[in-house]
């Protein structure tokens, strides 16, 4: 899986292999150790480690002597010369390597094997793939993000369209700058920025909504600024068409934005109404069924090419 990771990300994730013994609670842990360490003086390091991974449920459950037996055969396997390996795998330089590795990653507080450190933080959460994808995604994501809210350069009074180019084709978008101006500034400002180029649809639900606006994907990501609820009565999510600033709570919005798919009175006076569709409405009713939350296995999200703004 770390490999995978690495594999995928390979300019943002890094997988160190050094020796951590578990002394305390494997009897065979430094004999492991120094079993990798003997092959390896005759150039035969990896393929010892990677046997011992491979198998160990062969030897788990054996005896310190039964596994000191195991390895030589393993060793024999592998193309070693036996008995420098027999000679090499107690050698008082093996010995003290592996309750050094065992002492050294104490001291340096590694609690167990694998250990992830997250810019330079110790990492203690779940390990499978899915999660440790969205984290990087998040982390890179950080080098794009703003400090702050783009100053107002909109003039309320003036009309503004927005096109979003997707790979199903165009959805053209009123903005309603009189209504919501500070989302509608941070939408234009972040569209010039290039924020949303490549930027996948992450959450589609049918007869519920289309969203999209987090280039990590994840559905967690933001432009690194956050901004209040624009409420107004004047507008309701009464219809297909309604954009939406998507949010995680009150005044929590940011560069997600959503297009309901039908009428969703249960949103209104909790989210800042800033548009609509006003053509493609079957562009946005043909994206691809998506929810970031549901993990890996569902169909590639549609993407966002870019989005112009024209004002009037």
């Amino acid at each position: 899986m770390l490999a995978q990771l690495e594999a995928d990300y390979p300019d943002d994730v890094r997988v160190v292999y050094r020796h951590f013994p578990l002394l305390s609670i494997h009897d065979k842990a430094a004999l492991a150790t120094q079993a990798s360490e003997a092959a390896g003086l005759q150039g035969r390091f990896w393929e010892m480690h990677d046997g011992l991974f491979l198998n160990q449920s062969d030897w788990a459950g054996l005896s310190p002597s039964e596994f000191e037996f195991w390895l030589e055969t393993t060793a024999e396997q592998i193309g070693l010369d036996v008995n420098q390996f027999k000679n090499d795998l107690n050698s008082g330089e093996l010995v003290a390597l592996a309750e050094g590795a065992w002492d050294s990653g104490q001291e340096i507080g590694i609690s167990g094997t694998p250990f992830l450190l997250i810019n330079d933080i110790p990492y203690g959460g779940p390990l499978d793939y899915s999660n440790l994808e969205t984290i990087v995604r998040l982390l890179r994501l950080e080098e794009h993000q703003f400090t702050e809210c783009p100053e107002m350069a909109i003039d309320p009074n003036r009309d503004y369209v927005a096109t979003i180019a997707t790979e199903k084709g165009d959805i053209t978008l009123l903005l309603y700058p009189e209504i919501a101006p500070v989302a509608v500034n941070s939408f234009i400002f972040l569209s010039g920025q290039g924020w949303y180029d490549g930027v996948p649809f992450h959450r589609v639900l049918p007869e519920f909504v289309a969203q999209a606006g987090d280039p990590s994907g994840t559905g967690l990501g933001g432009p690194g600024y956050a901004f209040d609820n624009e409420i107004s009565p004047e507008v309701r999510f009464d219809r297909a068409g309604i954009l939406g600033m998507a949010n995680s709570g009150p005044n929590s919005n940011g560069s997600q934005f959503f297009i309901t798919l039908a009428p969703q009175p249960g949103l209104d006076g909790s989210f800042t109404i800033f548009g609509e569709v006003i053509s493609g409405m079957d562009v946005v009713e043909s994206l691809t069924p998506q929810d970031a939350r549901a993990g890996p296995g569902q169909p590639a999200p549609d993407l966002i090419l870019g989005i112009t703004i024209e004002e009037q």
